[in-house]
């Protein structure tokens, strides 16, 4: 078992309904631990059936449970709405709510409008039961007046573990404490005290020097998971974080909760706790939710090394970047047993890449593609359109990439400004009524980009179908070439009516469409 992990007697009083007793300290309060996402307001990831337990809402319950709190835990995941949290209040009577959000899920990072809305019905269900609110994440750290508004007591900016050990302490040595007296000094923190805003002078964002304490997995209905991913797929994957964090700095890259560090766990204790869910949980795969996996090829064979020792080795699924993809790390990730890679690939064009401040080239994209195929590990590209500046041509780029790349899969989306990037900086005068998405398939531009949304849709579209047709081109190549004829069929008559799509009274040079291959 991995050192570290929850014995059954902890779990029991967990789940006791009165105070108990440890040593000389009595446990006084309930805390009811909660995060916002329900898959079943997002139609695009509801279809997509891959939920995941809600990884850095377990890190917090174990952190809490740790220290000798009675911890309940309201998994909005696969819940039907938000009338499910009145039961779990109920059943928990907490004299403190917090609402954590997952920080390894980007979702979470985008701040969808339906998941904002459901935060605040649970924030006002858990005032009007009589709990003190505490509220984190993304969205919370990026506008914390407007959480306070809707009921928080206090927000926590950026990961704010340690603000929260202060809080939770004082309300169990006086339960009834003001306000004022509950936030004095903590650091990290945003509240209202005597109806005047309080930021304290130490709200900072950055990642808390300890490590997250290991996720509170009992507190899950794992076989609910496994049931959805067996319907849907035949397998049943879990997730894990590896690290916190990325050092890189990508314009429009928003890093509220652990600004530009990077915090990398040993590799051993990552093995350890593969192995502690392959034996409890039996999972046929693993998510790495880092955005950067590995990093360095030293970490990677220590890793495959100790799962090997431990039994541990599971297929898994990463994301990384194309300039860190070398040959030896490659290779290391076959070692271990690493399935599938997630690329930021972004786009095909070098002009938008250097835009973007990336700090890639299309050449390293291309390598990385090829050196992941010839080890058998899929690939798969995370593109993004719409970017300032971007033109015809950089999308044509972007086409002609995955074309000649052929990644297995591709994700798309359209740039999406967030509070606290240069982007959004660059862009926010232009945003108006529409500062989130509702659900993640929205692709709605929010600011005045060159083409309207329902061209990037179509291009999206396109894009995905480029990539879905490979599968057909060694086994049925009359139906690939039909396919194939038909995408070039709709390129064309998007790019005929281009103009019409455009925002602004720009036009595309005539050079560019007549050396299109489409």
């Amino acid at each position: 078992m991995c050192r570290g992990w929850a014995d059954e007697n902890v779990t029991d009083v967990v789940h006791s309904g009165s105070p108990q007793q440890f040593g000389s300290t009595q446990i006084m309060i309930s805390v009811l631990v909660a995060h916002s996402y329900f898959l079943r307001f997002d139609q695009k990831q509801l279809e997509r059936a891959k939920p995941y337990p809600p990884l850095a809402t377990l890190q917090v319950a174990g952190m809490l449970r740790a220290a000798g709190h009675r911890v309940h835990l309201f998994d909005s995941m696969l819940a039907q709405g938000a009338d499910e949290y009145d039961r779990e209040l109920e059943r928990a009577q907490p004299t403190l709510a917090l609402f954590y959000e997952d920080n390894y899920n980007y979702l979470s990072k985008m701040c969808l409008g339906r998941m904002r809305q459901a935060t605040f019905e649970m924030m006002a269900r858990a005032r009007k039961h009589g709990a003190r609110v505490i509220a984190a994440g993304s969205d919370a750290s990026d506008a914390p007046q407007e959480y306070l508004a809707a009921g928080a007591d206090v927000v926590l900016i950026g990961e704010g573990l340690g603000a929260l050990r202060m809080l939770v302490a004082r309300l169990e040595a006086q339960p009834s404490i003001d306000t004022a007296a509950w936030v004095e000094s903590v650091p990290g923190i945003v509240a209202i005290v005597a109806r005047e805003l309080r930021r304290s002078a130490h709200a900072s964002i950055g990642p808390d020097k300890e490590q997250p304490a290991l996720p509170a997995w009992d507190l899950v209905d794992i076989d609910r998971y496994r049931s959805v991913w067996l319907q849907a797929h035949g397998y049943f994957s879990l997730n894990v974080a590896a690290s916190r964090g990325c050092s890189f700095r990508c314009s429009w890259c928003a890093k509220p909760i652990w600004g530009n560090a990077y915090l990398q766990r040993t590799a051993e204790e990552v093995a350890q706790e593969l192995a502690f869910l392959k034996e409890r949980f039996r999972p046929d795969h693993i998510w790495f939710a880092d955005d950067i996996f590995g990093f360095r090829v030293d970490w990677v064979r220590r890793f495959a090394a100790e799962l090997e020792r431990l039994g541990g080795r599971l297929p898994f699924t990463i994301q990384t970047r194309a300039d860190l993809l070398s040959v030896a790390i490659t290779e290391a990730l076959r070692e271990a047993g690493c399935q599938e890679v997630w690329i930021g690939a972004e786009s095909g064009s070098q002009r938008i890449l250097d835009s973007m401040n990336k700090g890639t080239t299309v050449d390293e994209i291309r390598t990385a593609r090829t050196r992941l195929q010839e080890r058998g590990i899929r690939a798969g590209f995370f593109i993004q359109l719409g970017y300032l500046g971007e033109e015809l041509e950089d999308i044509l780029a972007t086409r002609e990439l995955v074309e000649q790349a052929l990644p297995d899969d591709i994700g798309v989306s359209v740039s999406y400004p967030l509070p606290g990037t240069k982007f959004y900086e660059t862009v926010k005068q232009q945003l108006r009524s529409k500062t989130h998405w509702e659900e993640s398939n929205d692709l709605a531009m929010m600011f005045e980009g060159t083409y309207c949304s329902e061209f990037y849709r179509q291009v999206r579209d396109l894009l995905h179908d480029q990539v879905s047709i490979q599968a057909t081109r060694h086994e049925r190549p009359a139906e690939f070439e039909t396919m194939r004829r038909s995408i070039q069929e709709r390129w064309s008559a998007l790019l005929a009516r281009e103009q019409q799509y455009r925002t602004a009274n720009r036009t595309v040079r005539p050079s560019v469409l007549a050396s299109s291959p489409a």
